[in-house]
C-alpha cells in the first residue's frame, strides 16, 4: 500500500544492525503530521491526500488558511503537501479529515523516496556548477575558467550552461530504507542521506520504483 508523510531533517548518525554492520542513518522528525483534506475524483478530478506537519500560530496565517484547517480541527500548518497515490493503493485516504498521521503507518524494511530541497550554494561558475573543465593554468592560455564560447548560441541562451544559482532545488533520493521506527518520540531513521540542510523540511513516501 502506499502512504506517505512529513516530516524535519534533525541530522545524522549511525546503528548496527542484528549483525553488528554499522548503519549510516538520517533522523527525520515526524510528529504532528494531520490530514487537512482528502481529494477525490468527484470533487477534485483526481485522488490525494493533503497532510499538514508542524504547527504555527495564528497570527502567522492568512484568513483562507485559518478556514482550511478549521475544518480539520487543527491548527494551522507550517508545511503543507499532497501526497497523490492510485485510489486503489491509497493507504491514507482510509483516514479521516483532522486524524493524525503516525510513523506507525512504516514499518522497518520499507523502501521510500525522500523529496527534499537542497542546500543552496549561492552564485557558482560553470566549473563547480555543471562539472565542466577548465582550460590550462599556464601564463599564455588566455582561457582559464570561463564558461566557453558564446558564438555558436546567437542569441538562444535556453540550454546554455552558464554560471548562476547553484542548489536550493527540489530533489529526490530514491529507493531509501527505513532503518527504525521509533514511536514514542515519532521519529524515523532513514539509511544514508537525504536531501537538505538539518532542520530542511522533507517528504518521505512509498517508493515508485521498487529496488531491484
Amino acid at each position: 500500500m502506499a502512504k506517505g508523510i512529513l516530516g524535519r531533517k534533525l541530522g545524522m548518525t549511525q546503528i548496527f544492525d542484528e549483525n553488528g554492520v554499522l548503519i549510516p542513518v538520517t533522523v527525520v522528525d515526524v510528529a504532528d503530521n494531520v490530514v487537512l483534506q482528502q481529494k477525490t475524483v468527484e470533487t477534485d478530478g483526481y485522488v490525494a491526500t493533503q497532510v499538514g506537519f508542524e504547527s504555527k500560530r495564528d497570527k502567522l496565517s492568512n484568513k483562507p488558511e485559518l478556514g482550511h484547517v478549521k475544518k480539520a480541527n487543527t491548527a494551522p500548518k507550517r508545511f503543507v503537501r499532497e501526497f497523490r497515490f492510485k485510489a486503489a493503493t491509497n493507504e491514507l485516504s482510509n483516514l479521516s479529515v483532522g486524524e493524525v498521521v503516525s510513523n506507525e503507518i512504516f514499518a522497518v524494511g520499507d523502501v521510500v523516496d525522500v523529496v527534499g530541497t537542497s542546500k543552496g550554494k549561492g552564485f557558482a561558475g560553470s566549473i563547480k556548477r555543471h562539472n565542466q573543465a577548465r582550460g590550462l593554468m599556464t601564463h599564455g592560455s588566455r582561457y582559464h575558467r570561463g564558461p566557453g564560447s558564446m558564438g555558436a548560441i546567437k542569441g538562444n541562451m535556453k540550454g546554455k550552461n552558464l554560471p548562476g544559482h547553484m542548489g536550493f532545488e527540489r530533489v529526490t533520493l530514491q529507493n531509501l530504507k527505513v532503518v527504525g521506527v521509533d514511536t514514542e518520540n515519532q521519529l524515523l531513521l532513514i539509511s544514508g542521506s537525504i536531501p537538505g540542510p538539518k532542520k530542511g523540511l522533507v517528504m518521505v513516501k512509498t517508493a515508485v520504483k521498487s529496488a531491484k
